[in-house]
């Protein structure tokens, strides 16, 4: 069985966040609201580098 974490910021009653495996070798991530849904898996220290771009605001549009 696969563990989720959700962000801790993510506490608006609208389930807009994405959650990402904690027990799973390969990072996954899904969107709250399709938990059966698609999930993306990165390879080792993809997810580290994501938060970073997102931490810094190298994704912001």
């Amino acid at each position: 069985m696969i563990h989720w974490r959700k962000s801790s910021h993510s506490q608006g009653g609208q389930g807009e966040c994405v959650e990402v495996s904690t027990n799973t070798f390969i990072p996954l991530i899904r969107d709250s609201k399709d938990p059966e849904g698609p999930r993306l898996a990165l390879v080792p220290g993809a997810l580290a580098a994501l938060v970073n771009q997102i931490k810094t605001g190298d994704l912001d549009l």
